[in-house]
């Protein structure tokens, strides 16, 4: 009987093959050894992310840049008394509200929830934690921490669809990290009206918000090996072969030293001397076609963050050229994440500062004025782009002028008095924003 090759093995398995779209009774019996899933999600634990955000450069990127982009440029209050307006920007800024919203975003992205507690003075009579905020009571905001969910041992979600309040947050179940007399864990309950919660991807019936990595484990797998197949075929890019007949009549011991020998030698002597009957040649790696792959890979990436590839390895933030339509792209998002998710949490945030007593303007119900937070735009046009555009629209308004479509006063009105470019291209602010922002905790 002819003993069967690796060849004649490979074609038997290969009748038994079946990939996860066959279902039982097309494609034949199922391989065992077939492992792929169609839809199989990746849980990860709070270890898991810890280990993959501190472990990747990238990953941090993915989690901190968008972070980054969407407090970088901050907001400016608009109100008919300017000076309250900025001295309530002032304060803001020192009780550190853009960091700590930063980090409330970040914290979003990497573990499915951000928080922020909001430390408090009151007047009057005692207050826990569980009671909710009396504004009319309200001396002052003290600070400002963000955490994530790993603070947070469970909170209370009205699940009731016909309940005016469905979606809210009831309470928050908090552990400060201290014990008991019996080195039970400390628990505190703590009101919605207290901190900050930013949930912006949440699946249903699941209480917690979704890591922005668990989606994305499969690619960041994908990634990884990438990354280790590359660094293999830099240190692999070119070899040594040495052929020799004595080569069969050494020991492992020899060969080892021989080995080690050639290697030093041939790296630093550019004169090789061997018997005419050895050879000794050097090779190199073919890598064609790897930099279509490795491209592949970035896209699917970049499309997995929903951020341009430019932005993943760290482009100077908030300066795009006027091709980078996918930077628009991104920017957009940010501008959407803060106008729906940003904004009622800082609108909460002002709103107590206005009743607060000792705070900038004593004592002011939000309601009784006109006020409204405006984001400052995130982005704008490199120089040479800003140039070439003004140059373009210089020579519009010269046809304009020769073909008495325009006045010079209209394109003086225009260009010099109506704002700049950046207002143009600005997006457009929430028309149903007047310092109506709720409880920023639901």
């Amino acid at each position: 009987m002819a003993k069967k090759t690796t060849m004649d093995r490979a074609k038997e398995y290969k009748e038994y093959e079946n990939d996860f779209m066959q279902t039982a009774g097309k494609g034949g019996e199922q391989d065992p050894l077939v492992r792929q899933q169609a839809g199989d999600r990746a849980l990860l634990s709070d270890e898991d992310i810890t280990r993959l955000y501190a472990g990747n450069q990238i990953i941090q990127n993915i989690v901190d840049i968008p972070a980054e982009d969407s407090t970088r440029e901050w907001i400016t209050i608009e109100m008919e008394d300017e000076k309250l307006a900025r001295a309530l920007e002032k304060r803001l800024e020192t009780l550190n509200a853009p960091e700590a919203i930063e980090k409330m975003v970040a914290y979003d992205r990497l573990r499915g929830d951000g928080f922020v507690s909001i430390g408090v003075s009151e007047q009057g009579q005692k207050w826990t934690l569980k009671d909710e905020i009396d504004v009319r009571r309200l001396r002052s905001i003290d600070y400002l921490h963000p955490f994530s969910r790993l603070k947070v041992t469970k909170f209370l979600i009205n699940d009731d669809p016909f309940d005016p309040s469905f979606g809210d947050v009831e309470k928050y179940q908090i552990n400060p990290g201290h014990t008991t007399m019996d080195d039970s864990p400390l628990q505190r309950d703590v009101h919605k009206s207290r901190l900050l919660h930013l949930q912006t991807k949440r699946i249903e019936d699941r209480d917690w918000g979704q890591s922005i990595l668990e989606p994305m484990k499969d690619i960041i797998t994908v990634f990884d090996t990438s990354l280790w197949s590359v660094g293999q075929i830099l240190y692999d890019f070119t070899f040594k072969v040495f052929k020799s007949e004595q080569a069969n009549e050494m020991s492992k011991s020899e060969m080892r030293e021989t080995q080690m020998l050639m290697d030093y030698m041939f790296r630093t002597e550019a004169l090789a001397i061997i018997d005419p009957n050895e050879e000794l040649e050097k090779k190199t790696t073919q890598v064609n076609g790897v930099e279509q792959l490795l491209t592949f890979v970035w896209d699917v990436l970049a499309g997995s963050a929903k951020m341009p590839k430019s932005h993943l390895l760290g482009q100077q933030s908030g300066t795009i050229s006027g091709a980078q339509y996918d930077s628009l792209n991104y920017y957009a998002r940010i501008a959407g994440t803060q106008e729906n998710f940003l904004r009622p949490k800082i609108e909460y945030l002002i709103r107590l500062l206005l009743w607060a007593s000792d705070e900038p303007g004593g004592q002011i119900d939000p309601d009784s004025i006109d006020w409204k937070v405006k984001f400052n735009p995130l982005w704008r046009l490199d120089d040479q782009t800003e140039a070439d555009i003004n140059k373009k629209q210089a020579e519009t308004d010269s046809i304009y002028l020769k073909s008495q479509v325009l006045t010079p006063d209209e394109i003086r009105q225009k260009r010099f008095e109506m704002g700049s470019l950046m207002d143009e291209l600005e997006m457009p602010d929430d028309p149903n924003s007047k310092g109506e922002g709720g409880n920023g905790a639901d």
